[in-house]
């Protein structure tokens, strides 16, 4: 793990993520994302004996005949509108819309339990484009935090795989509040921004989750000068975008969908600090990152940080910015 401090603007320094307890104060609060991963890829055979692919991405209207799901396909041309597509003998799918983006809206004839049972069976899990293998026995338990309870993205927090029981119960003990919220992780998480200028960047949505009790503590932590940590940028989304109230409690619970951007120039508000991964760099995560370090002392985090040989992306080191 390496440190970023902001007030001091020294260069980052060597640490270990076991010892997050240590930049931490009693009276602090550290914010978690308890998503949970979907095995939400789904694999196919078309009748020659090639390959077909689904990747959920997030509930449609549900019908009478059973649930729908958003999905990326490949190849498209196998996912067309009225074809059905077996993924297991009880897992089918018909194509009931092709959206202009390329996505498909799949119809499973399940019931929304019966959905979920069969697709902790079949599915597998959604391993980042960048990590050139299929999923594995260990990824289903690597690629989940330890704190995962609430279904729906597609992709891991990854900050939040850092964390122990151990961990959390060190930073319990010291004094420091632990509050859950809940975003759920998109696809869109990985698209990189192209625009000439960040303002026409068009920002994917998810959906997220917080709680009045996670706000009336966050609320208290303030009140008493207490710092607000949040793990990883998809925690830090949801408290910024719940950080809207007046007077003394800064926080309004709420849940519903969610495409804020942060970058360079946005003023924060619910954040005092941020344990996170080293992403890549036109990505989003990336321009939130510069948002609180400056982007030239970004950069040079990032430089430091490769040279130290530090891993990147989902898998790899963290950073944490005080």
């Amino acid at each position: 793990m390496w440190v970023a401090d902001r007030a001091s603007g020294n260069d980052t320094l060597p640490a270990h993520t076991r010892d997050l307890a240590d930049f931490l104060a009693p009276g602090d609060v550290l914010v978690l994302n308890d998503t949970k991963v979907l095995r939400a890829r789904l694999l196919a055979e078309t009748p020659a004996g090639g390959r077909m692919e689904a990747l959920l991405l997030k509930p449609a209207a549900a019908t009478a005949a059973g649930v729908r799901w958003e999905a990326m396909a490949k190849p498209g041309k196998r996912f067309r509108m009225g074809d059905r597509i077996a993924f297991s003998p009880r897992m089918t799918a018909a194509v009931t819309e092709v959206r202009p983006d390329g996505t498909r809206v799949l119809e499973f004839p399940l019931a929304a339990e019966e959905f979920h049972r069969e697709l902790e069976a079949v599915g597998k899990i959604p391993l980042p484009p960048y990590i050139k293998r299929e999923a594995g026995a260990a990824d289903a338990q690597a690629y989940q935090s330890v704190f995962a309870s609430h279904p729906g993205s597609v992709a891991a927090p990854t900050a939040s795989l850092h964390l122990s029981e151990e961990m959390l119960a060190a930073i319990t003990a010291k004094g420091v509040g632990i509050v859950k919220v809940t975003l759920h992780v998109g696809a869109g998480t990985f698209k990189p921004v192209q625009s000439e200028e960040l303002s026409g960047h068009v920002m994917h949505s998810e959906s997220y989750v917080f709680g009045r009790e996670a706000a009336e503590a966050l609320n208290a932590a303030r009140a008493r000068g207490g710092r607000i940590w949040a793990v990883g940028t998809t925690a830090a989304r949801v408290l910024e975008t719940c950080a809207k109230g007046t007077g003394g409690k800064p926080f309004l619970a709420g849940e519903g969908e969610t495409d804020i951007f942060i970058h360079p120039g946005y003023s924060w508000k619910g954040v005092d600090g941020l344990l996170t991964n080293f992403h890549w760099p036109k990505s989003t995560l990336f321009m939130l990152v510069c948002s609180l370090l400056g982007v030239e002392r970004a950069k040079s985090v990032y430089a430091s940080a490769i040279a130290d040989g530090c891993r990147l992306f989902s898998y790899g080191d963290a950073m944490l910015i005080r």
